[in-house]
């Protein structure tokens, strides 16, 4: 008899939802709607067959301070994960690090707490404010993933940033074709998230009476 083991990621007992929360990388800057990274993720994981919804939750030059302020409001209704992609307008800036390490603190404290699983982008920062900001910044990312236990992709703009055949005119976002480079490289991290809330699903339906 063959096996009746079904994997998690080969049936979307229902749909999802996911927010992808996050600056102008996230919103879309200088691209079209439909090829702004919520979208595009959406129909690469469509096209893998999972029954989800990516909705965007970008706001350009957003700072993690910003984010921190109106997080609330882009988890009602309350989602089945969460990619958190912020802290690059703070680094643009100059901000000192304590101040988005703590913003993105409070952030994954509240998703914990409201049980929502989260995809933490990491972020790296611009070489113009020398070394040491730049090991402060970047350790923000994989630490916090650590202390929460949230799944990291260590830098968002990978194989994108720098490179002028992914990225606009300004350098700094990536064109429609930067975008797709991003979903092909982080699909993987999303299919894992969503294996796992698909997994805590069927786990808390074979303990209920």
């Amino acid at each position: 008899m063959a096996p009746l083991v079904i994997s998690a990621t080969a049936v979307s007992s229902r749909p999802l939802t996911i927010v992808a929360f996050g600056d102008s990388l996230t919103a879309g800057y200088g691209v079209k709607t439909s090829d702004s990274f919520p979208a595009q993720l959406q129909m690469a994981l469509q096209a893998k067959g999972h029954k989800v919804t990516v909705t965007n939750a970008g706001v350009s030059g957003d700072t993690t301070s910003g984010g921190l302020e109106r997080l609330d409001w882009a988890l009602d209704p309350k989602p089945d994960a969460v990619i958190m992609e912020l802290g690059a307008n703070d680094a643009l800036r100059g901000i000192d690090p304590k101040v988005p390490r703590e913003n993105l603190d409070k952030m994954l404290a509240d998703l914990k707490a409201k049980g929502i699983p989260v995809l933490l982008t990491g972020m790296k920062a611009p070489n113009n404010w020398g070394d040491d900001y730049a090991k402060k910044f970047d350790a923000i990312f994989p630490d916090l993933a650590k202390k929460y236990d949230v799944p990291l992709y260590p830098f968002f703009l990978e194989g994108v940033a720098l490179d002028p055949s992914f990225t606009q005119p300004d350098g700094l976002h990536p064109t429609a074709k930067g975008v797709a480079e991003i979903v092909k490289r982080i699909l993987p991290d999303v299919e894992a998230l969503i294996a796992r809330i698909e997994q805590s699903e069927t786990t808390a339906k074979g303990a209920a009476p």
